[in-house]
C-alpha cells in the first residue's frame, strides 16, 4: 500500500496554480519534496492534510480519502512538523506534553520525555525563549511521540546546526525501518534529502517536473563539461539541458546514451534541479 497518493490534483489561486500533480509514496519509504520558494511545496502539504480544499483530483493518505469522515481518525497516525512551530509563548515543553496527552489517544509521555532529553530541551523553559532550532526540535519530539505511521515534515531541519541535523535525519531513517512507517519531507537542503530519501519529487512553478527513485535519478543523469568545439561530438539525444560557463559548456546528460569515452561527472539533486529549471526557462 502507498502511504500517500495524489492523482491529478489541482489547486488554483488568483496568482498561482498547483497543476495536475500526481505522485505516490510507498510505505516504508522517504520522499523528499524539493522546489524553489513559491513552487507549491507548502500548498501540496496543506492539500494532503485537507487544510485547504483541492479543486480537482484524488488524495489518499494511509489508504483513506483525506476528505472522508474516517480521515479524522487517520490524523492520529500522522506526525506533522510545519516550517513554523505554533505553540502559545507562555507554555513550556513539559506543559506541551501534558496537553498532547489530551490531544492524541496514543500519546506516549515516556517517549516524549526521552526526546526532550535527547534534544537537550528543558521541560521548564517557556516557548517564547526558544531559538528556531529548539522550536523545531520540540515539534519533532511531539510528532514522534504518538505512534505515527506517517511523518509529514515541512522544512523540519531548517535552523538546525549540521550535527543536530544529522542526528534528526538518522531518527527519520530509523523511523522507516518499520515497513509501515513512511516520511514525506520538504527541504531546501538537498544534501539532507540525498542522504535519506528513497524518492525525490521536484515541483517548479506549480508543476511536478518529476517524482523518481533517488538512486535512479543519480544513475540516469550526469554532468559533462565540454567546449564549443567538442560539443558536436556529444549525441544530441543524450543532452537534457545545458548552461554556458566562461570557459566551458556544462551539459546535463543521460549517462546510458554516452560511451565510456566521455568523462561524465556525478549529478546531485541540486544540479538536476538547476539544469531542469534552466531548460524550462529557455
Amino acid at each position: 500500500m502507498n502511504a500517500i497518493e495524489m492523482k491529478h490534483v489541482t489547486k488554483s489561486y488568483p496568482a498561482f496554480t498547483l497543476s495536475d500533480v500526481s505522485l505516490s509514496l510507498p510505505s516504508g519509504c522517504i520522499l523528499g519534496l524539493v522546489g524553489e520558494n513559491g513552487a507549491g511545496k507548502s500548498t501540496a502539504i496543506r492539500l494532503l492534510l485537507n487544510g485547504i480544499a483541492r479543486d480537482s483530483g484524488e488524495i489518499t493518505i494511509l489508504g483513506r480519502d483525506n476528505r472522508s469522515k474516517e480521515f479524522v481518525q487517520t490524523k492520529e497516525e500522522i506526525g506533522i512538523v510545519l516550517d513554523e512551530a505554533y505553540y502559545p509563548e507562555v507554555l513550556s515543553a513539559g506543559t506541551v506534553g501534558k496537553m498532547m496527552q489530551h490531544t492524541y489517544k496514543s500519546w506516549q509521555q515516556d517517549t516524549f520525555v526521552k526526546f526532550l532529553d535527547r534534544f537537550s530541551l528543558s521541560d521548564k523553559k517557556q516557548f517564547k525563549e526558544y531559538s528556531r532550532g529548539m522550536k523545531m526540535k520540540l515539534s519533532i519530539a511531539v510528532a514522534l511521540s504518538h505512534q505515527p505511521r506517517l511523518l509529514i515534515l515541512d522544512e523540519a531541519t531548517s535552523g538546525l546546526d549540521p550535527i543536530v541535523r544529522d542526528e534528526i535525519l538518522e531518527i527519520f531513517n530509523d523511523f522507516t525501518r518499520q515497513e509501515d512507517h513512511s516520511v514525506l519531507i520538504s527541504s531546501h537542503i538537498t544534501s539532507d534529502l540525498e542522504k535519506i530519501s528513497d524518492y525525490i519529487a521536484f515541483l517548479h512553478q506549480g508543476r511536478l517536473l518529476f517524482c523518481e527513485e533517488k538512486d535512479r535519478l543519480m544513475e540516469e543523469y550526469g554532468i559533462l563539461q565540454t567546449t564549443v568545439k567538442s560539443l558536436s561530438e556529444v549525441p544530441p539525444d543524450a543532452i537534457i539541458a545545458r548552461r554556458e560557463g566562461k570557459y566551458a559548456t556544462e551539459l546535463l546528460v543521460k549517462r546510458a546514451l554516452l560511451s565510456e569515452a566521455f568523462d561524465v561527472e556525478r549529478a546531485g539533486i541540486e544540479d538536476i534541479m538547476l539544469f531542469l529549471v534552466k531548460k524550462e526557462e529557455v
